[in-house]
């Protein structure tokens, strides 16, 4: 899904909006706040003067099973915070099975599970009720959302190596994570480098390389009256290239065999730095990619989204109304514009067409979203 608007709509906003559910999961609610400078910055993104803030996910996992997540977090008159509120409920696939929940309430738990653990007022409960088995999955998918602001100059600096499980934000793990797929995946590391060597002509491939107790990329690069390539270090690639792998990397990280894949993948701008014919091999990727695992992408580029392979159901608009992010479906004319191929999307976005439809977002909110549905205890 591409999200697809003006500078300052709020498209990095609703990435992070996710990207902070998974860093509460796996560190801490407390980390999560710190990173993004704390309850009162945080608190201060919401219209008027809100002692709190919520979020609410709408899910399907892949076992079938659907449901959503919602918690509310305010600030206490002393200082500090307070998860408020906090639900989880999740519907089978079976029919006739009933559905798995639990609402917490000011420390106070209900839950459809017998031994549900206590609450912690500063923790998400969803931690705890990892070790339950109905609630697993659901963390699970939470915490293994991954998120990409990836950065050339960390990409290209010598790296800590680690397990490679899954790229970190920036990239600086990346050389741990392409040995890992070589390993687990070698097949996937092959299409990587197929589609490196479109977006950037004359590179045949790139291995992790050691270096005392660091490690780097080594990248193999044709050259013009050279029989074999020539072999050119991380360090000496340019800022294109070092992007290009880290979202490809990203898109098709594979994990290092011990852990669960990463099902939700979000990257901003990944056209950063890219000349614009490669544009193609980028969006062909992206779409392979989301064959396996959801992926969100930021864009204000027409030049990206100049590509028939688009469909209206690929975008979602985001547009700012008086300080407010408007978050949804393109409109019914702009579906008519893609589906009658009478324009491209990044056509629509240069004559800023590209708009949330208004009456599906008056229909999912009704005036005011819902966070919970479980009754307050």
């Amino acid at each position: 899904m591409f999200l697809v608007g003006p500078n300052g709509a709020g498209k990095s906003n609703f990435l992070d909006a996710l990207r902070f559910v998974s860093d509460a999961l796996n560190t801490s609610l407390d980390h999560a706040l710190r990173q993004r400078n704390g309850i009162k910055e945080v608190r201060r993104r919401s219209g008027g003067h809100p002692t709190h803030f919520s979020i609410r996910l709408d899910f399907k996992l892949r076992s079938g099973q659907s449901g959503h997540y919602s918690f509310r977090v305010g600030a206490r008159p002393q200082g500090g915070y307070e998860v408020q509120s906090e639900e989880c409920l999740i519907h089978s696939s079976e029919v006739f099975e009933q559905p798995a929940y639990y609402r917490v309430d000011h420390g106070q738990v209900r839950s459809s599970e017998p031994a549900a653990p206590a609450t912690i007022s500063d923790r998400l409960y969803l931690v705890s009720a990892s070790g339950l088995p109905p609630f697993r999955p659901v963390y699970d998918a939470l915490s293994r959302m991954a998120f990409y602001n990836l950065n050339p100059e960390r990409i290209r600096d010598l790296q800590q190596p680690d397990a490679g499980e899954r790229l970190t934000r920036d990239g600086d793990n990346i050389a741990s994570v392409v040995a890992a797929i070589a390993v687990h995946a070698p097949e996937v590391k092959a299409r990587i480098q197929e589609y490196l060597g479109v977006v950037v002509p004359g590179v045949s491939g790139v291995d992790t390389r050691i270096v005392g107790p660091k490690e780097t990329l080594e990248f193999r690069q044709e050259v013009a009256g050279s029989e074999f390539p020539w072999r050119f270090m991380a360090s000496s690639m340019s800022d294109g290239t070092l992007r290009a792998l880290g979202v490809l990397v990203a898109l098709f990280q594979t994990g290092n065999g011990a852990y669960p894949g990463v099902p939700l993948i979000g990257i901003e701008e990944p056209e950063v730095a890219l000349h614009p014919a490669a544009f193609g091999a980028l969006i062909d990727g992206l779409m392979e990619a989301s064959e396996q695992k959801q992926i969100l992408v930021t864009s204000h580029s027409p030049d990206l989204l100049d590509n028939d392979h688009i469909r209206a159901e690929d975008l979602i608009a985001v547009v700012a109304a008086k300080g407010v992010s408007q978050v949804g479906p393109i409109d019914a004319a702009d579906v008519t514009a893609l589906r009658d191929h009478l324009y491209t999307a990044g056509s629509l976005l240069r004559m800023n067409q590209l708009a949330p439809d208004q009456r599906a977002i008056r229909e999912s909110t009704n005036g005011q979203m819902k966070f919970f549905e479980l009754e307050e205890g």
